[in-house]
Order: C-alpha cells, then sequence, then structure tokens
C-alpha cells in the first residue's frame, strides 16, 4: 500500500446522520474535510437501508466491530464504501477468497534497491499498514476465509488490540480511527443451503469479538423498484416502470422458490439490475432474462423458473416474439 502523506490524521468535523443520510436520528458522526485517494466515489443514486445504515455509522462514531450479514447482491459491501465515502473516510476492501494467505495480510520480505545494492526488505501487508492509519478496512466474504488467515484477523478484533509483527519485531497500537468491517453470507455456523460454496464455520470466540452484528437481505419490492430505476434512468418512464415492476416479481418468486426448496439459484437485486442493462443492449426481454439468469440455473430447475417468467410477462421465455424497447416511449 502507498505510504503517502495525504492522511488526513484525524476527523477534522462532524456531520449530521439526519442531513446526511436523510435517516431521522439526532446522532452525529466525525468525518474528514478533505479526501484522498483511499476514499470511495459517492453514487448520489444510492439508497440507504436505515438499520445498516445505522449500525456502520455506529462503527465509525464508536470504534465498534460491525459484522454485515445477508444474500449475496443485496449491497452489503457498497453499503459500507458509501457510508465510508460520505464521511471522506479512508476504505480498503480485501476479499477473503481462497487465495489470501496470512502473507498476503500481513506481509512478506522483497527485494529492493538501496545505494545501487539489492537487499532484502520486509514490506507490510494491508493489515499492518491499515491498523496504523484512519482506515476503514473491509474483509469481504468474511465466511470464506482459511483458517489461518482467520487467526490473524482474530488478535485486532479488539478495539485496542495490539498487533505482534514478528518479522520486524514490532508491535503495532491501532491508530485511534482504524475502524474493522466484514460482510458475510452465513452467520459463522456454516452454510447448509448449498448456496454459498466454499463458506466455513467461524470460530466462536471470534464471532464475539464483532461488537455488532446486522443483516440485510431483499428490500421491498418498491425499494428495490426504486434502485433498479436509479441504475437504470433509461427505464424512467411508464412502460419502463412497469417492466421493472415486473422484473423484480420474477425475482421474488425466485426467492419464494428458494426457500420452498423448489430451486437452488436465486435472482439478487444485482442480477435484476444486470437483467435491465442487458435488455437495454438486446431490445429484447426474454433474450436478456436467459443471458442475465435463466442460463446460470440448473437445467432441470429451468422450467420452473422460465414459469416465473411467464406468470409475471404473459409470454413464455422462448417465445419468438420480440419486446419493443421501451427506453424512448413516451410518459418520461
Amino acid at each position: 500500500m502507498s505510504t503517502s502523506n495525504t492522511f488526513e490524521n484525524k476527523p477534522d468535523l462532524k456531520i449530521s446522520v439526519k442531513q446526511i443520510f436523510g435517516i431521522d436520528s439526532d446522532l452525529e458522526v466525525e468525518a474528514f474535510s478533505k479526501k484522498n485517494e483511499y476514499v470511495p466515489d459517492i453514487d448520489n443514486a444510492y439508497i440507504f437501508d436505515k438499520d445498516t445504515t445505522l449500525a456502520i455509522l455506529a462503527g465509525f462514531a464508536h470504534n465498534r466491530r460491525v459484522l454485515v450479514q445477508g444474500f449475496h447482491g443485496t449491497g452489503k459491501s457498497t453499503h459500507i464504501e458509501q457510508v465510508a465515502a460520505r464521511l471522506n473516510w479512508p476504505c480498503v476492501r480485501v476479499n477473503l477468497d481462497s487465495h489470501i494467505s496470512r502473507i498476503d495480510l500481513i506481509g512478506k520480505d522483497a527485494i529492493v534497491i538501496k545505494d545501487n545494492k539489492q537487499i532484502t526488505e520486509f514490506k507490510e501487508g494491508v493489515l499492518p499498514w491499515s491498523l496504523q492509519n484512519p482506515v476503514a478496512l473491509v474483509f469481504d466474504e468474511y465466511d470464506a476465509g482459511r483458517p489461518d488467515v482467520m487467526f490473524v484477523i482474530q488478535r485486532v478484533l479488539e478495539s485496542d488490540g495490539k498487533f505482534t509483527l514478528l518479522d520486524k519485531n514490532k508491535v503495532i497500537k491501532q491508530h485511534n480511527y482504524f475502524r474493522l468491517f466484514a460482510t458475510t453470507n452465513t452467520i459463522g455456523l456454516g452454510d447448509t443451503s448449498g448456496l454459498y460454496h466454499g463458506t466455513q464455520q467461524i470460530n466462536q470466540g471470534q464471532m464475539d469479538r464483532w461488537n455488532i452484528v446486522t443483516t440485510l437481505n431483499y428490500l421491498n419490492p418498491e425499494k428495490e423498484e426504486e434502485i433498479v430505476l436509479s441504475k437504470c434512468k433509461f427505464l424512467n418512464n411508464v412502460d419502463g416502470k412497469k417492466l421493472i415492476n415486473n422484473m423484480v416479481k420474477v425475482a421474488n418468486l425466485t426467492r419464494k422458490g428458494f426457500a420452498n426448496g423448489d430451486i437452488s439459484t436465486v435472482m439478487s437485486p444485482r442480477t435484476v439490475i444486470t437483467w435491465s442493462e442487458n435488455y437495454n443492449i438486446f431490445k429484447n426481454l426474454a433474450h436478456s432474462f436467459k443471458v442475465s439468469f435463466l442460463n446460470k440455473c440448473d437445467e432441470l430447475e429451468r422450467s420452473i423458473v422460465a414459469e416465473y417468467y411467464q406468470r409475471c410477462f404473459g409470454h413464455e421465455v422462448n417465445s419468438s416474439s420480440t419486446e419493443k424497447s421501451v427506453g424512448k416511449t413516451n410518459g418520461r
């Protein structure tokens, strides 16, 4: 990571949660007046979930370790980033897939040139670097982390936990404005649904160190339609809104079907947005549905998913008819 002097050492202003996030709360949160290269870009169309937002803000304001749990595609990581963006708080995401090792987090020896000579020097990884800076570190797919990686993280879960860097005989004290977040599909007990392959059970002692656990799952249909429309403005007309309404109905049928054990693949809000974007490319709703979702489903389940589509749109997925584009209809 860069060690440039672009960091403000600590927040220098306070913001109103009610004013910035539109949440009825008197809470004020410290923030930075200047942004640097690690501050996420603001998505002005982003829609915040009240409970999740307040949990994340509590993490920033009171140095709480916050774990955001929920189904895939619900915007867990983006939620943390968008809160950080409005606080101008540097934010770094690390995906704990099976390729992330202990060395990636802690650091390793590297060959560098000094005084025209090659020497071996220890380069700190993302974890010790973050600990020493006013940074919000986000661990994505937390329940997919390797055991050796998880035990490294456990050392820093205490709000004032020191981190011993054995490679440099150095004890790192956490910066007063270092913050730690994580996102997870399961709640640390493993996955019995088969939907999230590769997830692990999380040590209960480690789960206990997370101060706040919040759940971000699928929104009510009206809110989800609002999110899709904010991302696909070409559908901002009468026909387009009707189209989004039916797309979300299809998505909700897949979620009910999954809950009932009828199908094993679920349409996330992200998939609905992808379907809308692909519709803008192909100008054919059924074809866009197939390439966005149907082709990802088990072959034995595709007839069920196709029936969901037929129920909502009144024609078969494999119908040869093409739908007119609604991007240029009247009623904008």
